[in-house]
C-alpha cells in the first residue's frame, strides 16, 4: 500500500516539474488508484501484486469513493457560483459604478440597508460642523460609508496637540486648515465622495444659507454659542441635527428633530452653563480615543437616518463613560415653552424636511 502512495507522490512531483495543471495531476493519480483497484478485482487472492498494494479491494473502493465525493462537491460549488455570479453593471452618471458596488458590498448585503439604502447614502448631503475630535472620526466614516456629498466647516488649523485624538489629520498637516486636511484624507480614502470645505467660522450671516444645501447636520463643536446657533437654524429649516459632546472620560450624543417629535438642544440646555462648569477639552483634558468612539457613533446614527435602517436616537440621549466602560440611554422630553421649538416659537421655514426614513 505504501508503494501506491509513493507512486502517487512521484506522479504529483512529475506534474509539478512538467508544470501540468492541478486537474491533470489529479487525473493521473485517479488513474493510478483505478488501476490498483482493477488489479484487486481481477487478480486472485494471494497474488504478489495484490499483497504489495493491500490485500483487500474494499480500502481502495473507499478511497476512490471519498475522492469522487470531493470531486462532485467541488463541481457543485462551481455550478452554484456560476449561477450566483453578478451580471456586469455599467456605471451610470449619478449612480454607483462597479468599484463603488464592490467597496460598499458589506453595506449592501445588510438587509436593513441593502441597495436602496446605499443609494440614499450616495445621494445624501451631510454637513459636519467642526473637523476636530468628534468631526474627525465622523467625517472619516461618512466618507468611507459612501455618503455622496460631505460639507465640513471649521476655522481652525491643525496643531500638534490635536494629533492624539483627531485622527483624520497627520503630522505633516500641522499648520494646514483642518477642513483642507480632512478633505485630503477623505478624498484619498474614497475618491467617489464630494467634499465641500468651508474654512471659516460658522456665524449667523451664513448659517441659514449654508444649512439649506444639506439634508443632515452633525454638530461636533465645543462652543456653546455655536451649538445654540446650529440648533436654532436646524429647527427653523426642519433639518435633523445629530449632536455630540465630550468631557474628560464621558461622551454623549443624541438626535434633535422637533419635526419628528423630539426636543431640540435648547429644550435640554435652556441656558449656557455657568463659567467654569463646562470647561473645554483643552482645559479639562479628554481621553484620546473618546472622540473617536462618540464621533463614530454619530456617523452610525447618520447612516441609519439616511438609509432608513435601525432605530435612531430620536428623543433619547446615549451617555458613554469610558472610565468604567458603561453606557446608558436617557429619555429626553421637549419643553413646551422652548423659545426655539415650543408652541410660541417663530414658525419654521416652509422648506420641506428631507425624507430620511425611506422604505427598507
Amino acid at each position: 500500500m505504501i508503494v501506491v502512495f509513493v507512486m502517487a507522490a512521484v506522479l504529483w512531483g512529475m506534474g509539478i516539474a512538467l508544470k501540468a495543471p492541478h486537474r491533470a495531476r489529479w487525473v493521473m493519480i485517479g488513474g493510478l488508484m483505478a488501476s490498483v483497484l482493477g488489479l484487486h478485482l481481477l487478480l486472485p487472492d494471494g497474488h504478489p501484486l495484490r499483497e504489495g498494494t493491500g490485500s483487500e479491494p474494499e480500502l481502495w473502493l473507499l478511497i476512490l469513493g471519498f475522492g469522487g465525493l470531493i470531486w462532485l462537491y467541488r463541481l457543485g460549488l462551481r455550478w452554484l457560483k456560476s449561477k450566483q455570479a453578478p451580471h456586469p453593471q455599467s456605471p451610470t452618471p449619478n449612480g454607483p459604478n462597479p468599484t463603488e458596488l464592490e467597496r460598499n458590498a458589506r453595506h449592501i448585503v445588510l438587509r436593513e440597508i441593502g441597495g436602496p439604502g446605499q443609494s440614499r447614502l450616495k445621494a445624501a448631503k451631510v454637513l459636519v460642523i467642526g473637523a476636530g475630535g468628534l468631526g474627525a472620526s465622523a467625517l472619516q466614516y461618512l466618507a468611507a460609508a459612501g455618503v455622496g456629498t460631505i460639507g465640513v466647516i471649521d476655522d481652525d488649523v491643525v496643531e500638534n496637540s490635536n494629533l492624539a485624538r483627531q485622527v483624520i489629520h497627520r503630522d505633516r498637516d500641522i499648520g494646514l486648515p483642518k477642513v483642507f486636511s480632512a478633505q485630503a484624507a477623505m478624498e484619498a480614502q474614497n475618491p467617489f465622495v464630494t467634499v465641500r470645505p468651508f474654512h471659516r467660522r460658522l456665524d449667523r450671516s451664513i448659517a441659514r444659507d449654508l444649512f439649506t444645501e444639506f439634508d443632515l447636520i452633525l454638530d461636533g463643536t465645543d462652543d456653546t454659542d455655536t451649538r445654540y446657533l446650529v440648533n436654532e437654524t436646524a429647527v427653523a429649516l426642519g433639518i435633523p441635527l445629530i449632536s455630540g459632546a465630550l468631557s474628560q472620560w464621558e461622551g454623549q450624543l443624541t438626535i434633535f428633530d422637533p419635526k419628528r417629535a423630539t426636543p431640540c438642544y435648547r429644550c435640554i440646555f435652556p441656558t449656557p452653563a455657568a463659567p467654569g462648569l463646562a470647561p473645554s477639552c483643552a482645559q479639562a483634558g479628554v481621553l484620546g480615543p473618546l472622540p473617536g468612539i462618540i464621533g463614530t457613533m454619530m456617523a452610525a446614527e447618520a447612516i441609519k437616518l439616511l438609509s432608513g435602517a435601525g432605530t435612531p436616537l430620536l428623543g433619547q440621549m446615549l451617555i458613554y463613560d469610558a472610565q468604567d466602560a458603561l453606557s446608558r440611554k436617557i429619555k429626553l422630553t421637549a419643553n413646551a415653552d422652548c423659545p426655539v421649538c415650543g408652541a410660541d416659537a417663530p414658525p419654521a421655514s416652509s422648506k420641506t424636511a428631507p425624507n430620511l426614513k425611506g422604505p427598507r
